[in-house]
């Protein structure tokens, strides 16, 4: 491979494996400030307890995002210099006050939500933790509207003799109509992975240890599973918009994800498609009547275009060239993201059932469950980015760069693999001591808790509360 498709490769393994913890970052914030919260209004030693558990582990979690994240600005420069060019200009300002708002708010008040335990007054100390998780979705907003300026760049002008876009309308950046979609669709889907992650380690909590904390877990069983219930409604019904949003912008996306080459109306959706070797041929199909349609215009009885048509379009508008992504990559993944997701909240609800009026759960297959839960929603967002940025493919900036005039033109395929491989190694490494530590401090159960007031200096200051 040439040091393009290495590059390709390199980026896609680093940012997949990065936003495995951003999910989970965004929507544990929240569910921990809702713990602290219960426990400040009733008083309930329970939620208190809960609340340092689950903060444990978010905090872990939150550092290994923190460190695999700087590698994605390290890479930009690194493979990707003639792109950061191009688009500098316009990533600048948002990427800036992500940096200088959103960040800060997160970093620093969770400081103080993580040292401020009985040395600041209960509320005020409550307070830190819902600013910094405010933070993370001001941080997601400002990182998401850079990426969706990738999907429909809008807010700029082409600087022909710098060679590059630069940026003329700030709020039209901000406003986009692909971020406007796509920030509560990926707020949902964090929420999903946060509301799995609690409700699965609480399952198996419940069933392997039910006489240690039973009541306290049950409670984070629930909060867990019906935030997954909850989230999975929202994720359904912003990315049904979303999908709206990419037929108007990227018609050959939508058409990718069905592997649709012919104009259809209505077109269908196929649950599973057996297609020839070469991928244009149906050969057997189980399919949904009309149902791609209406997620792609709303409106069953529509046309959508397909891949062939668009091609030529294209070609007209682009010049020659061949500008269709991965169609088995875009398929699937458009199926495994809503499949996985799917799953997650079946075995919500099943787990929600099994718990009802008090009942204690025993079942090896619903302990199977919980030990699946969270990986389902982490898989659904990994296959969806995965979709999203390889359905956009040929370009790496829609209709303004592709992605091979992207790679830095001095870089070489054995600088690439020897950075992969650099990567490789560290992050194997980081992923041993991520699940260690989280598997040591969820076997470990529940903290003690031991009444102080606030300013008590002999409170130790550590992460271990």
């Amino acid at each position: 491979m040439d040091a393009l498709e290495l590059a390709r490769w390199q980026f896609g393994i680093t940012t997949v494996y990065h936003f495995l913890f951003v999910p989970i970052t965004i929507g544990m914030a929240f569910l921990v400030a809702i713990m602290q919260t219960v426990w400040v209004r009733t008083g309930n030693e329970r939620w208190l307890r809960l609340t340092k558990f689950y903060g444990k582990l978010f905090l872990i979690n939150f550092a290994m995002g923190v460190v695999t994240g700087i590698v994605q600005e390290f890479q930009f420069g690194m493979n990707w210099s003639s792109y950061s060019r191009f688009v500098g200009d316009i990533f600048g300002a948002p990427l800036a006050i992500e940096g200088l708002l959103a960040f800060f708010l997160e970093s620093t008040f969770l400081g103080l939500w993580i040292f401020g335990w009985d040395r600041l007054p209960k509320r005020v100390h409550l307070a830190t933790i819902w600013i910094a998780a405010i933070g993370t979705l001001l941080s997601a907003y400002f990182i998401l509207a850079a990426n969706s300026w990738m999907q429909n760049p809008v807010g700029y002008e082409y600087n022909e003799s710098a060679g590059r876009a630069e940026l003329n309308d700030f709020l039209a950046v901000l406003t986009n109509k692909v971020a406007l979609v796509t920030v509560p669709h990926t707020i949902f889907a964090a929420f999903l992975t946060a509301g799995a992650f609690v409700a699965g380690i609480a399952m198996w909590r419940l069933i392997r240890r039910p006489d240690e904390d039973r009541e306290a877990f049950r409670s984070a069983l629930r909060l867990g599973a019906a935030t997954v219930l909850v989230a999975g409604i929202g994720t359904a019904v912003s990315g049904d918009f979303q999908a709206k949003i990419m037929t108007d912008v990227q018609p050959m996306k939508m058409a990718a994800a069905e592997a649709l080459y012919e104009d259809q109306q209505p077109a269908s959706f196929s649950i599973l498609t057996i297609g020839s070797l070469s991928g244009d041929e149906e050969v057997f199909s189980i399919r949904i009547p009309k149902l791609l349609s209406f997620l792609a215009e709303g409106d069953p009885n529509a046309e959508v275009r397909g891949i062939n048509d668009i091609q030529a379009e294209y070609e007209q508008t682009y010049g020659a060239g061949d500008y269709k992504p991965n169609i088995p990559v875009t398929y699937w993944t458009f199926r495994l993201m809503i499949g996985m997701g799917g799953l997650a909240v079946l075995a919500s609800l099943w787990m929600l059932w099994a718990t009802r009026k008090g009942r204690s759960p025993t079942s090896r297959w619903l302990l199977l469950a919980a030990g699946l839960l969270p990986f389902l929603p982490l898989l659904a967002n990994s296959f969806g980015w995965i979709f999203t940025e390889m359905g956009r493919q040929p370009w790496i900036v829609f209709g303004l760069m592709p992605t091979s005039a992207g790679v830095s033109p001095g870089t070489t395929a054995g600088e690439v693999i020897t950075s992969m491989s650099v990567f490789t190694v560290l992050y194997g490494g980081l992923a041993i001591v991520e699940i260690g530590l989280l598997l040591k401090y969820i076997r470990a159960g529940l903290p003690e808790v031991e009444p102080t007031e606030p300013g008590d200096e002999s409170r130790p200051l550590a992460f271990a509360y």
